[in-house]
């Protein structure tokens, strides 16, 4: 988990994943020193640990940026919402949602005597991010600047915004509706949309953030050029569980210094 601000970016915490055979093989536990009290954990149940503790960090609150394999987690995102915790996700596009127009509305019930209904139903059936994508009216697409370069250019590219209420869990669960902003990308001249985000940002959001905010994840990918390539992140060689995280908290460290380096080079220096 990182944190991205106007004057750099900065690791807050890692966690390291371990597959499930791992963490049922007792021989090999004890020789990795893997805690006990560990249990198995998929990468969205972690990611949400993470935040969970960031949470009670006094740092400024941000909304949470992850790529599909978290935002396609419906449980992960209904963990961020109910620690109110803004987010925009990528989301893969056969996930299906009620579209803008869906009406949910609680059933009558059945007769005099039957139970009276609680729970809103849809009164059409969900689509693919896909397909709404492609029946929406061309004058929803706005061209936006989505991200700045380093050399302070902004990259812009052709947008839609569209409230919606995800299928899962209304249909698996039952919980009430939810409505969050589907953040739809569909550059000029390209034959389909090439991404697609969820967001529970507030409805009146700026358009502009919005698709910003969805395009801000490419900061970490130059965090990870430089963790990987410079500071030695990909070269622990060590066996055990713990050593790992002292190593990544040893990179950490000399990201930070060097992040602190580029932005005031000669406040560390002695006269």
């Amino acid at each position: 988990m990182h944190a991205v601000g106007g004057w750099g970016t900065l690791p807050l915490g890692w966690r390291l994943y371990l597959p499930e055979e791992w963490c049922d093989d007792l021989p090999r536990r004890r020789k990795a020193k893997i805690p006990d009290e560990l249990v198995f954990q998929t990468k969205p149940q972690l990611a949400g640990e993470l935040c969970e503790q960031v949470a009670g960090w006094r740092i400024p609150r941000a909304p949470i940026l992850a790529d599909s394999a978290y935002g396609d987690d419906s449980r992960f995102r209904t963990r961020l919402h109910t620690l109110e915790r803004e987010y925009v996700l990528a989301v893969s596009p056969q996930l299906s949602v009620y579209g803008p127009e869906t009406k949910f509305v609680v059933p009558e019930r059945n007769g005099s005597v039957g139970r009276r209904r609680s729970v809103a139903r849809p009164d059409r059936k969900p689509e693919p991010l896909r397909t709404l994508a492609k029946r929406l009216p061309e004058r929803v697409w706005k061209m936006l600047p989505c991200r700045t370069t380093p050399a302070g250019e902004d990259v812009s590219s052709r947008f839609a915004f569209v409230r919606v209420v995800a299928t899962n869990p209304v249909r698996n669960k039952h919980e009430p509706p939810r409505w969050e902003w589907l953040i739809i990308e569909w550059p000029p001249g390209a034959e389909a949309p090439s991404d697609y985000w969820f967001s529970n940002l507030r409805e009146n959001e700026s358009r502009e953030r919005l698709a910003r905010l969805a395009r801000l994840r490419w900061t970490i990918e130059l965090d990870y050029r430089q963790l990987k390539g410079e500071l030695g992140l990909d070269h622990y060689e060590g066996r055990s569980y713990l050593g790992f995280h002292h190593h990544a908290a040893l990179v950490t460290c000399a990201h930070a210094f060097l992040t602190l380096e580029r932005l005031d080079p000669k406040a560390r220096r002695p006269a």
